[in-house]
């Protein structure tokens, strides 16, 4: 028996469909790549941002350079650079009659006992004071940075708990009126809905001012900033205060400097002795022959008397400031250290106990839902639960917020940089 081969020919609506994902796909071939999303801005890459715009760190190379070139000047076979001298003498100017006398000579500074190896301790203090200076500058710009930072962390998080918020009282609003239409609910419980939905509205404008407030602060060290939604805490460091802190550095290496130039000006009771070394030639008339001679001398200035002393005295009186100040910074700085510690074990547990708070608040919220669905639990419980789990999550973000703000503020204590 023959069979016969049937054709199916398609129907208008499924021509219609194939015609629309033909040209769905061809409208997303013709659309060009978007470009992928920078990654979110951490703390880190912020304080280096803001580093590379301060005048220190862009004055550094310069001052190191010239730390260095005194350093080397200590290495110098001559205290100050040698002089040229050139006279001309003669007793009928304007005229090549009589005596003529044309003196060339150099002059060299000498160094005095002990000078070039105090000047060289000098430069190798000056050297290290502008590392410990340039570290002193990071930590404190880190200061203000970590500041600024975790106030917009704060902003951003109650910004997104404010829009939660709206959005639950969005969503509850909109079954009270759907209950109000059906019966089951007053009118004042629907305007109650209605204010909840108005309050939540009003917090998130709130929110995003402070937001809005606390990124253009925080622009102002990096320029554009977007940072993300949940920062990464920095890694918790110990507790020891460590003795290379920058902050006690700076002030221990400009006493070091200031005692090394009392030392310097200790042995700079006089201006530096000069060995001057000449060559002469003249003739006594016109007409006779050039005669040459040579010339050796030394200049010893006499001493510097009270200049001297007073020189010396405030170089030691700044060392003993610097000094000073090297041990309050470190009490100061231990304190510090001590009270940070503290905090961050306060808001660790803050952080664990406000978490188990949110998690019951979240159970019961959803319990106290369901049953006011069903209709056995009633509209001020439902929105005391309601407004109860907001609080608690509100607590519990900004828990987290201050657990991971007081690491860092105990690294800044510990002289850390961002990380």
């Amino acid at each position: 028996m023959q069979q016969t081969r049937r054709t199916h020919t398609p129907r208008p609506w499924m021509v219609a469909v194939a015609l629309g994902w033909m040209l769905a796909g061809s409208a997303a071939l013709a659309q060009p790549m978007a470009a992928p999303a920078a990654p979110p801005l951490t703390l880190k890459a912020l304080f280096d941002r803001a580093w590379e715009r301060q005048p220190e760190a862009q004055s550094a190379a310069l001052r190191r350079e010239s730390a260095q070139a005194a350093r080397s000047g200590a290495s110098s076979w001559t205290a100050e650079p040698a002089a040229l001298e050139l006279q001309a003498k003669t007793d009928r100017p304007g005229s090549n009659q009589g005596s003529r006398e044309v003196e060339l000579g150099v002059a060299l500074p000498l160094w005095l006992p002990g000078e070039r190896a105090r000047k060289a301790a000098l430069g190798d203090a000056e050297i290290k004071a502008v590392e410990s200076r340039r570290l002193a500058a990071q930590l404190q710009l880190a200061a203000t940075v970590r500041e600024a930072w975790w106030t917009l962390q704060r902003a951003q998080a109650e910004l997104g708990l404010a829009q939660d918020r709206l959005l639950n009282a969005q969503r509850l609003a909109a079954d009270v009126a759907r209950r109000f239409k059906a019966g089951d609910m007053s009118r004042a419980d629907q305007t109650q809905a209605d204010g909840a939905v108005a309050q939540a509205e009003a917090a998130v404008a709130e929110a995003e001012g402070a937001r809005d407030i606390a990124q253009a602060a925080l622009s102002a060290w990096g320029g554009s900033v977007e940072v993300g939604a949940e920062p990464e805490a920095e890694a918790m460091p110990g507790t020891a205060l460590p003795a290379d802190h920058p902050a006690v550095a700076d002030w221990q290496d400009q006493a070091e400097v200031a005692r090394r130039a009392a030392d310097l000006a200790a042995v700079q009771t006089r201006a530096n002795p000069e060995l001057t070394v000449a060559a002469t030639r003249g003739r006594e008339q016109a007409g006779e022959r050039y005669l040459q001679s040579f010339t050796v001398g030394v200049r010893v200035p006499l001493g510097g008397g009270d200049r001297a002393r007073a020189k010396e005295t405030a170089a030691r009186a700044d060392a003993l400031d610097a000094e000073v100040r090297a041990r309050v910074e470190q009490d100061r700085l231990a304190a510090d250290v001590a009270a940070a510690t503290a905090r961050v074990k306060a808001t660790q547990a803050q952080r664990e106990a406000m978490s188990r708070h949110a998690a019951l608040a979240r159970d019961t919220r959803g319990f106290i839902d369901k049953a006011f669905r069903l209709g056995e639990a009633d509209w001020p419980t439902r929105l005391r639960v309601e407004l109860e789990a907001v609080q608690a999550e509100r607590q519990w973000a900004r828990a987290r917020i201050d657990a991971a703000a007081a690491v860092s503020t105990l690294r800044q204590a510990l002289g850390l940089l961002p990380q």
